[in-house]
């Protein structure tokens, strides 16, 4: 049987060299990403040019500018990090089944009966080095019998000189070289590759011995706690009772001990990948009649939607392909209000859009995918409708109306208003997109009555005085008071500066006309930018 085998890949420069990739080939760019931390702004990465005249992981960015005034910084993007992680792991995958993301500059893989494939382990490692290195990656890595003993010789490796460098071994000539560059200013070329490091299997207990107590995954406080009273090296704490060290220092350190070593199981868990809902069908001769594709189309939806049904997941987008004989791939885009898995309200918005498909000498194979998918709580609700007393869910007309007019205008145009808490009249309420949101369930009613039409302030021609007008000129029409009932006095919002309220406080009067139109005026008291006057708000119809 195979002894269990596992590699760590570990990028130290992974921000920094992520960013260098936005240069091109830039290689010589002193380049530095910084984070804040406890208000100081820190390095967080360095490149290897940037390295080379002292920027160091931790240092402060002023020191850092005193000892290269050329330095170019970047703040950290966590995120895009995480993200660029993500994608070396899936590039990973061409050297093991099993690989799985560690922390946040590192991967772990599991080589075990892999490594034939690659003329040995030293051939697996050196295709990752070279693979890495081809992106612009320095990678360091190391293959041992388990997890952590792979994770600390990756990491501390007695063998490599530059712990902060590009890692690998460094020669007395780049030595050289990187001391006359620190002292004449030249940014030397860095190199991206580094040594891997092999544990033959049954030997890990040597090789971890010498590393330091940081290599076992400790946390940072338990092992400077370790290093006080002189336990510096994992030998040191290899021989030492089991009892007194748990005590002391948690249980967690023996466990950690013991997985570096061989002695309890650790096992990869690698990310799960995201479920694809998709159908296909290979057709024996093309088609191209209207009838012949929504027949094909019928036998995917069936296919698409029982697998929603299984996962209780409803579809919010579908992306249809069809491939013609003469290789011309036609795509067509659907995005619906509602989660859903029924392939009739599918059917019905397939067929808005399925009149523009130029099939030419015919369709010979077409695919069907839900690529964006919800929680569907309908279809849940009818699956369990047989065990417990649950109403069977209606079709959602609504939202099925929404999904049609959206495949017209865009989904993102068919809009509906909520309630909003502000006493400001125009911000009563808010606009949100009827595809991504539920109904309101009740709206407030106003503690004072409002238009029906609010329209945007409009200037009224009457005399500026804050009693209400007898006679007003608005939209070139003049009008006369009949009654008036007010004043409502509405204050702007003084820590927003609002261009519609640099008029100041308002005086809300609904006024009443001889022919019989009810409006709704108010009087800006005005302000240093903004003169006084009357202006038209709302028309209560």
């Amino acid at each position: 049987m195979n002894r269990q085998r596992m590699v760590s890949a570990w990028f130290p420069h992974l921000p920094a060299e992520r960013m260098m990739r936005q240069f091109g080939d830039t290689s010589e760019l002193p380049l530095v990403v910084v984070i804040r931390k406890s208000g100081a702004q820190l390095v967080l990465s360095a490149s290897s040019s940037a390295q080379a005249f002292g920027a160091r992981d931790g240092l402060p960015l002023q020191d850092a500018l005193a000892i290269c005034a050329d330095l170019v910084v970047r703040s950290a993007d966590e995120a895009a990090d995480a993200a660029f992680l993500s994608r070396l792991r899936k590039i990973s995958e061409r050297f093991a089944p099993r690989v799985a993301e560690d922390g946040r500059r590192g991967l772990i893989l599991d080589v075990t009966g892999c490594t034939r494939l690659f003329g040995g382990e030293a051939g697996l490692l050196t295709a990752m080095v070279e693979g890495f290195a081809a992106l612009g990656l320095t990678c360091r890595v190391a293959m041992a019998d388990t997890i952590g003993g792979a994770w600390a010789l990756a990491r501390f490796n007695s063998s490599s000189d530059d712990r902060f460098g590009g890692g690998g071994r460094i020669d007395h000539q780049t030595r050289a070289t990187r001391s006359r560059a620190a002292n004449s200013r030249i940014r030397p070329a860095p190199s991206m590759t580094t040594g891997p490091c092999i544990v033959p299997p049954g030997e890990l207990r040597e090789h971890l011995a010498p590393l330091p107590v940081d290599a076992l995954r400790l946390p940072a406080d338990t092992a400077e706690k370790m290093k006080a009273i002189g336990l510096r090296r994992i030998a040191d704490l290899a021989q030492l009772p089991r009892a007194p060290l748990a005590r002391r220092f948690g249980v967690d350190s023996l466990r950690r001990l013991d997985q570096a070593l061989g002695r309890s199981s650790e096992t990869i868990h690698p990310t799960p990948l995201p479920r694809r809902f998709r159908a296909r069908l290979t057709l024996p001769e093309p088609i191209a009649l209207h009838d012949d594709v929504m027949a094909a189309i019928d036998r995917l939806l069936s296919r698409l939607c029982s697998k929603l049904c299984d996962a209780h997941r409803g579809a919010r987008h579908i992306r249809l392909e069809f491939q013609r004989v003469d290789g011309q791939p036609i795509g067509l885009e659907i995005g619906l209000a509602r989660p859903t898995g029924n392939p009739d309200s599918i059917r019905s918005l397939i067929l808005l859009k399925l009149a523009g498909i130029d099939a030419g000498f015919g369709i010979d194979r077409i695919r069907i995918e839900a690529s964006q998918t919800e929680p569907d709580q309908a279809g849940e609700a009818q699956g369990l409708s047989g065990l417990i007393d649950t109403p069977q869910a209606q079709p959602n007309d609504l939202a099925e109306l929404i999904s049609r007019i959206g495949l017209r205008v865009g989904l993102e145009a068919v809009t509906r208003l909520h309630p909003a808490d502000s006493h400001i009249p125009e911000k009563s309420h808010t606009v949100m997109a009827a595809a991504w949101c539920e109904p309101a369930s009740s709206w407030p009613p106003p503690k004072r009555r409002r238009p029906v039409l609010l329209l945007g302030p409009e200037p009224v021609e009457a005399r500026t005085r804050p009693s209400p007008p007898s006679i007003f000129r608005w939209r070139r029409q003049d009008f006369q008071r009949a009654s008036a009932e007010g004043p409502e006095r509405i204050a702007p919002e003084w820590w927003l500066d609002d261009p519609n309220w640099r008029s100041g406080t308002r005086d809300y009067w609904r006024i009443e006309t001889r022919c019989g139109r009810r409006l709704w005026l108010f009087f800006a008291h005005g302000t240093n930018h903004c003169r006084a006057g009357w202006f038209c708000h709302g028309d209560f119809g």
